[in-house]
């Protein structure tokens, strides 16, 4: 999904979702609607601004500028193993301005003066997610200022250094999130290329590459015969159900509300791949339970599935019992297919 995910936003000029080249900041000043289908529940509160880093030459700075105290904002560092391995923003590090480095999985280098804090990625190439939270619809002209403020510089521009040579170009094989399942191994083969072999995923890259799946690999399901490809497609099918009840039943039912987190950085996950995979599912790029909360329900209160072509629905809270929170709280509503909507 995030190699999907990436192809569509910084690869694909064509593809409808395109954001911008790598280590380039896209500031959308506006909230993601129903036609923002790259990527599963995104929220209609904060205006993101997207960063996808390459890596590979040398670390990139994220710089932010001064945000005034009540504007929430953060920035969500996330790898290619869908790991949130750091944050920038209110929360995490404050409101002030400040400069964070953001480094490659072969970075080796000490903390430069200036630089308040060091990020490692697992992978090369890693999305860094700006919210900036949005108070109405006459604030959009505040939220396009802070957004002004965000940079990315590679850290020898940041040092004013010679760059290194430049990292070699890579003709990625084409992808897209409606075409994951169709092509699932061909996608998978081109995502692992650029995740690094880890401890927890050892075993499991090693039993991968016993049956030809991974770079450079031979895999190709076509290439089955009838009595392969049957056990495979029933493979996929009951790997596909336990994702989904993972989803469905990995969370606390409170009243009605599916809560949980599925979502956290390398630690969190420790090899869960099950677990990864259905946060993947569920919203891929979700925060982490300390930076935000996502209860969520697909039916009313008599357990009836929610369909806006029968019933309208209210949703009602009690004097003074409106949701405790430090930034802010929304109500957002998704079609079947798990778009944002309203």
């Amino acid at each position: 999904m995030n190699y999907a995910v990436m192809n569509e936003f910084v690869i694909d000029k064509n593809s409808g979702q395109y954001k911008a080249p790598f280590n380039s900041i896209n500031n959308e000043a506006r909230v993601f609607t129903y036609k923002d289908t790259a990527v599963v529940t995104p929220n209609s509160d904060t205006p993101y601004s997207m960063l996808w880093q390459d890596l590979r030459a040398e670390p990139m700075v994220i710089s932010v500028p001064a945000v005034e105290k009540e504007r929430y904002y953060s920035v969500q560092l996330t790898d290619g193993n869908a790991y949130n391995y750091g944050y920038i923003g209110s929360r995490a590090t404050g409101n002030e301005a400040g400069d964070y480095l953001v480094a490659g999985p072969d970075w080796r280098g000490e903390k430069p003066a200036g630089i308040k804090k060091v990020f490692h990625s697992t992978t090369p190439f890693a999305i860094a997610i700006f919210r900036t939270q949005l108070f109405d619809t006459d604030d959009m002209p505040n939220i396009v200022k802070v957004q002004a403020g965000y940079k990315n510089q590679p850290l020898s521009a940041y040092l004013k250094l010679p760059a290194p040579p430049a990292a070699p170009k890579i003709n990625f094989v084409p992808a897209t999130t409606a075409g994951i399942k169709k092509n699932f191994y061909e996608y998978l083969d081109a995502a692992l290329e650029f995740v690094p072999v880890t401890a927890e995923d050892k075993a499991i890259r090693s039993k991968l590459a016993s049956i030809g799946i991974g770079p450079g690999k031979t895999f190709d399901f076509k290439d089955l015969s009838l009595e392969h490809k049957s056990p495979v497609l029933l493979a996929i099918k009951e790997g596909d159900n336990k994702v989904k009840d993972c989803l469905a039943n990995g969370s606390i039912d409170i009243n009605g509300w599916k809560i949980g987190t599925f979502f956290g950085d390398r630690a969190f996950y420790n090899g869960d791949w099950l677990k990864r995979a259905a946060g993947a599912m569920g919203g891929i790029y979700g925060n982490d339970g300390i930076e935000a909360m996502y209860p969520m329900t697909r039916t009313d209160a008599t357990g009836e599935k929610l369909d806006g072509s029968k019933h309208n629905y209210t949703l009602t809270f009690t004097a003074g019992k409106l949701p405790p929170v430090n930034a802010f709280w929304s109500v957002t509503m998704y079609d079947g297919k798990n778009s944002a909507a309203d």
